[in-house]
Order: structure tokens, then sequence, then C-alpha cells
């Protein structure tokens, strides 16, 4: 089930998909291309070698191409979202979005496809004849009936997992809930009964999988648009009458009474608080109609206090997402090629969520959601972004495959499989990710400085839209608000601009800064004039005197500048250092550079001090720090006569004792590439370092610039540490979202 509680303009999604380059999704080589022998290799003549081992044996494919972590996403756009039929090419968003959060969840490469046609036996035929190229098929947004027909012809034909994930991810689920609702109530599967609201595609595969589970069939009542289904009723389909049961109950309202389970898979508001009351005790109530409810958690509740609901929304407790599933499920099938997602990968998947639900919250978690989930009546469900998932229930998975015989591989060692499933993503994308939970539930007034520029304006209005707290625009008020109307920001005059001509805090503020000034050569009049005149001052005064929590600035001014400006204003932490850091983040490794940005030619005290901020800073965002001090000598080869600081700074670690490894003084490669690693036993680093304090600004800027010139969007930063308040100075070059990150790992107190 979708998350329906961000809001964003039209235009803002138009742009969001446009920018940079059209679309969500490339293709990027995985291999060496940059000479000829690389093309030799990867085209003529080189790839005859793998294809004669594949057409000596076809399980080679595995092997030598990508068929094995290769996903198609396919539509005919018949069902899109809540849209309905909009057409094959309309839907092609959808599915770049699916292929996406196949990357973003679980590594597993997709590509969408979406077919032409309204022919089940074309659409079945088209999709039959691509399987030598996909390692398994997500089916998206097809409408019902045709949608069973095309998967179960599809499960028969083919010899790769298939699945439907709008029937079967919402099954799979909203079954792990009901497995924790049940054990909350102290209820049994095989004696509960069931009220199904919904005849489609979602409803079927929830009940067939509820029933495959332990559920009775005489136990389950589905009801569509013309109440309760049962045997002899005009108008039902084949797959609506295999769940018909002999009642006398005709309506949603007599099928719920005395009811322990409600499932909706309906349309919003169709179940009345007076029916609930009906239920039995502790009912347990699954509202899972999307973007509203069946009914509310607060209406059930209000009625029946006792009860436990769930939604498909992320702003109530209990949250059916589907992305707690599908690519999980998909990622433990591809790792054992599996042949097909049958009923028991389906149930393992289900109890695999469950059981998790019931496990202690990561404290990483808990922070980022605001509160400490532990498991009860508001949380049998675990929340989307839990890292635990992709291990849990790939392998969950996987085993079950195993242990039904549809799987074309072994695990032998399932200790390292869960390891290997752990080290396929970067942390720190979950952690992001958790960051932005953590700002929308407690949120912050975050001053952007130079809010006259477009890229700082799309970075505020998405600030406030998506819930992380109110922006405070600072410029000229009708420049600052013709651009909030050109932009299409919603209820342009609800934001709060402060404008020096206008803002009534400016006598405050010159009073403020004339006494910190006054003995620095400065008279009122010029505190006065730059007050008036200079933003960032402005900003920083707004910032000391409490109007804002956090701030952002840095577009219109070389950073050097920018932090003087800030610092005739806001000090150092007490006992700091301050300085930058820049984060690189690959797949599945991030790095940290520091001091990238102030300190020209630290001292020793000040790089010991550098490389404790910097390893908490990596701590806060999932990582285990690995600090190296870099130079251009490893240990002592060769010899030089700028080391001295660097040794130094590694025996005032040594005497202090930090709960973290560092090394030096060190070349990047001695820190970083294994093989150079393994000519240095005695390195104290038991892995590749994650955290590189540089020698000096010189060689650190230098690398930064050049790695985020070549990384592009794989660079956050840089991120400013050890300020009195949360400051954050965004490159000239930043672009919306960039500056958007920075605002919120301001406000969220992860780094500044």
């Amino acid at each position: 089930m979708a998350d329906q509680t961000d809001s964003f303009t039209a235009r803002e999604a138009l742009f969001y998909h446009e920018t940079v380059r059209p679309g969500k999704i490339e293709i990027v080589a995985s291999k060496p291309m940059a000479t000829q022998r690389d093309l030799s290799l990867a085209y003529s003549p080189g790839v005859a070698v793998p294809v004669q081992a594949i057409a000596d044996d076809p399980a080679n494919a595995a092997r030598y191409t990508a068929r094995s972590n290769l996903v198609a996403v396919i539509s005919n756009g018949t069902a899109i979202l809540g849209m309905g039929n909009l057409g094959a090419l309309a839907s092609k968003p959808v599915m770049e979005g699916k292929a996406v959060l196949f990357k973003r969840f679980a590594d597993v490469d997709a590509i969408d496809l979406e077919l032409a046609t309204e022919d089940p036996e074309a659409f079945i035929n088209a999709v039959a004849l691509m399987e030598p190229s996909f390692g398994g098929i997500n089916l998206e947004d097809i409408r019902a009936p045709e949608c069973f027909i095309i998967e179960q012809a599809l499960r028969e034909k083919l010899n790769i997992p298939v699945m439907h994930d709008d029937q079967h991810g919402t099954a799979i689920i909203s079954a792990a809930g009901l497995l924790n609702a049940c054990h909350i109530t102290g209820r049994d599967l095989k004696d509960v009964k069931v009220v199904v609201n919904g005849a489609g595609a979602a409803a079927i595969a929830c009940t067939a999988l509820i029933k495959a589970m332990g559920v009775q069939h005489e136990n389950v009542l589905m009801c569509d648009r013309s109440g309760v289904i049962y045997p002899g009723r005009d108008n039902v389909d084949q797959w609506k009458s295999a769940h018909a049961v002999q009642t006398d109950r005709r309506t949603l309202e007599d099928a719920l009474v005395g009811a322990d389970i409600f499932l909706g898979l309906s349309v919003g508001g169709a179940l009345k608080p007076e029916w609930v009351e009906k239920m039995a005790d502790q009912p347990i109530i699954f509202a899972m109609a999307n973007p509203d409810p069946e009914i509310t958690p607060d209406a059930a509740k209000a009625v029946r206090p006792d009860a436990i609901v769930a939604t498909g929304r992320s702003d109530y407790p209990n949250q059916v997402n589907n992305v707690l599933g599908f690519p999980f499920i998909f990622r433990g099938a591809l790792d054992v090629r599996a042949t097909a997602i049958n009923e028991e990968m389906k149930i393992a998947a289900a109890q695999a969520i469950a059981e998790l639900a019931r496990k202690p919250v990561p404290e990483e978690v808990a922070a980022a959601y605001g509160k400490n989930h532990q498991f009860g009546r508001d949380y049998i469900i675990p929340v989307p972004f839990d890292p635990r998932l992709m291990e849990v229930v790939s392998a969950a998975v996987a085993k079950a495959a195993m242990d039904s015989g549809v799987a074309q591989t072994q695990i032998e060692d399932f200790d390292a499989y869960r390891h290997a499933l752990k080290s396929r993503l970067n942390p720190t994308t979950s952690v992001l990710t958790n960051v932005y939970a953590e700002v929308k539930n407690n949120p912050k007034r975050v001053v952007f400085a130079e809010a006259e520029e477009e890229v700082v304006l799309r970075a505020a209005i998405q600030f406030r839209d998506f819930g992380y707290g109110t922006p405070v625009l600072v410029g000229r008020t009708n420049a600052v608000r013709e651009k909030l109307v050109e932009l299409a920001a919603a209820n342009p005059d609800s934001f709060e601009i402060q404008n020096s001509a206008e803002s009534e805090f400016v006598p405050d503020m010159v009073d403020y800064l004339y006494k910190r000034l006054q003995r620095r050569g400065h008279t009122e009049r010029d505190v006065r004039r730059m007050v008036n005149q200079d933003r960032n001052i402005f900003s920083s005064l707004l910032l000391a005197l409490g109007h804002g929590d956090a701030m952002i600035t840095g577009l219109t001014r070389p950073f050097a500048q920018t932090i003087r400006e800030v610092n005739l204003v806001l000090d150092h932490k007490q006992g700091e250092v301050p300085f930058g850091v820049h984060m690189m983040i690959g797949k599945n490794f991030t790095v940290f550079l520091a001091d990238t940005t102030i300190n020209e030619r630290p001292t020793a005290e000040q790089l010991a001090h550098i490389a404790k901020d910097t390893a908490a800073v990596a701590r806060r965002l999932g990582h285990e720090p690995r600090v190296a001090f870099l130079s251009y000598s490893t240990f002592g080869n060769p010899a030089g006569k700028w080391l001295e600081n660097i040794r130094e700074a590694v025996h005032i670690l040594d005497e202090e004792k930090p709960d973290f490894e560092y090394e030096g003084e060190m070349a990047p490669d001695a820190a970083l590439n294994p093989q150079v690693m393994a000519q240095y036993p005695f390195s104290r680093l038991s892995g590749p370092a994650n955290v590189l304090v540089m020698p000096g600004l010189q060689s650190a800027n230098l690398s930064a610039k050049l790695l985020r010139e070549l990384g592009g969007n794989a660079t956050i930063g840089p991120m400013l540490i050890g300020m009195e308040k949360p400051v954050q100075i965004a490159p000239m070059t930043a672009n919306a979202p960039d500056v958007l990150t920075l605002s919120v790992l301001a406000a969220a107190g992860v780094v500044g």
C-alpha cells in the first residue's frame, strides 16, 4: 500500500522526474569499458566464450550475465494506482518507480516494460517470449480479472518467479500483521471469523493466503458492492465464487456481527462505526483502502477502544506497505534461482515479517520515528525502513524455496548468506531515510538565508510540503513572494518571510551584534549596516536570538566568505574545532573526508579532534568508524618533514583510547585497498577506512571537489561541524535536493 501523506505540487513532481535527465533509471556498466581490450572482452570477440558456455549449460547464464539479479517490472496500465485504465505509456513512471524501489531496498536490478495490449493472451505471449532475459517477473497495475488469468498462465509457462505484487504484496504484509494481531489477542487462525470487504485482485489474494495459513474456508465471508458472496448469487465470476460460503447473511453489516477480523480492500468510509460495535471482543480491523481507509483508527477506537487497527497510511500506526515485502521476496528467490514464488515462500515471508515486529527495535529506527517502537497493539508490523528486513525476509524466502523444492541452487551457510545480505546495501541510505523521518516527527524552524534564489526556494518549499518543519525565508518580501507564486507553492502567503528592511527583530539584532563586535573595531553604524544589508549576518542573528533552530546558506558566495560572515555572529562550540566533512556515498560503502573547508594547517590536537568528531558523525549515520590519517607517506616511507603533526595526532588518540579504530600516517591506497593493506599486517584497521582525516586544507579541498565532480550525486557536503548553532553552508553549485538534505541533517542534529 502506498504512502499518501507527503504533499507536493504537480510542478514539483514533474520537475523531479524531468531534472538532470528524464525519468528515474539509467543503465550503468558493471565492468571496465576504458580500453580497446575492455571492449573486446565485453563484446566481440571475447563475448563468444560465455555465449558458448551458456549454450553448453544454461545454468551458466547465472554466472556470466546479469540475469540472476534482473527482474522485469511489467504492466499494461489498465489499473494504474487508484487512477484506473490510463494505458501502457502512462504507467511508465510507476514502473520506473517500482524498479528504483527494487534497487534501493534489495539491490535487485529491474527494468520496466510497458506492453500496449489489453488482450490477456497477447500479454502472456509477449512476456513468455522474454523469459531468457530475466530472473523474475513482477507484474504491476493490471486490472482484475485479467491479472488472475495472466499471472496463472505465466506461472505455468515460465521457469522463473512470477508475482503480481498488487495481489500478493498486500496479502503477505497484511497476513504478517494478522498473525501478530491474533497473537496479541490470544486467537488461533483456525478459529477466527473473517469478513473481507472488496473482491478485487488484492482482496482475493489476501483471502487465499490467510486460508493457506490456517483460516477455515467456512469462516470467511467475502463482500463486494452487491453484498456477501454466497453460492448461486448472480454476477459472481469464477475467482469470487471460489470464496463463496453458504450463509443467510447478505450485507456487510450483517456479516460483521460477531466477526473477529475485518479486512478492507475497498473504498474509503465503507466501514461504519456502528457496525464495528457489533464485532467480537478485541476486533482486528485492517482498513487498507488508499488514500482514505474504510474507517480511521480514531473512529474505530472511539466505539471500540479494544480494537487493533491497521491501514495503508504512514500517518497511522501499523502501516500495511508492500515495500516491506516484494524487494526481499524477489531477493531471496533470485539468490537460490527459484523457479517460482509459491505459497510456502509467501507464508515464510509473512511469518518472518511478523517475527521481526516482535523483536526489539534498533536504536536508529526508534530515533528516526521519534519513539521507541515496541511490539503491541500499535506496532504489529515493522516500519518500512527497518534495516533488518533485507536479511530476515530474504533469508526466510530463500530457505522456503529450498525446502519446497523450487530452488535450483542451495545455500550451505545461512549465517554467511545473512551477512552477505547486510553487506549488499550502504547503511547510509537507510539511516538518511530514517533521519528524514525523525525530522518529520520533530519538525524544526530552518532559516533559508538566500530565499530569492530559485534553488534555495525549491528546497524550502519541499522542506515545508514534506512536513519537516517551517522554512524561515530571508529576502525581499515581494521578490520572495513572487517566486513562490512562480514555483506554484501551495498558499504562498502562508510562508514566513523575514526582510531586514521590515523585521521587528532588527533593534535586538543590532544591540546583540554591537555588544559582540564593539571591541573588534566595529561602530554601531557599521553593525546596523551589516544587519540591514547582509543576509548571512541577518540570518545568523535570527538563529542566535532563537527565531530559528538551524540555518542553510552558501549558494551566492564562496564558502570562505560565508563562514567569515557567520563567524561574526556565531561562535564554535566550546572546546570544539569547527571543520567541514564531505560524505562520499557508493552502492555499499560511505567514506567521510575531513577537514575539507576550514583549517589550513591543522595542529596535532586539531587533527585528533577532527578524527573524533568525524567518527561520531559516521556512527550516527550507521557506520562503525575506521579512521585513517592520510599522508603521501605510509608509516614513514617515504620520509618527510610534514609528518609530525599526523604522528602526534595518533599518539594523542593512543593516550585517550577512543572507542573506534584508527591508524596513520598512511597513503590512500594503504587505507582503502585490501591488497595494499595486506602488506601492512601490523595495521590496526580491520578493514578499509571509512573516515579519512586529511593532513591539510589544500589536499582535503582538492580531493573533495575532484571526487564531487567525478562522483556527481554520490557526494553530500561539505557538512559544517562544531558550530554553537546548526549552520550548514552548501556549495555554490548545489541543487535543490542538496540544499534540502543539508537542511534536514542540520534540523536533525546529525551534523553541526
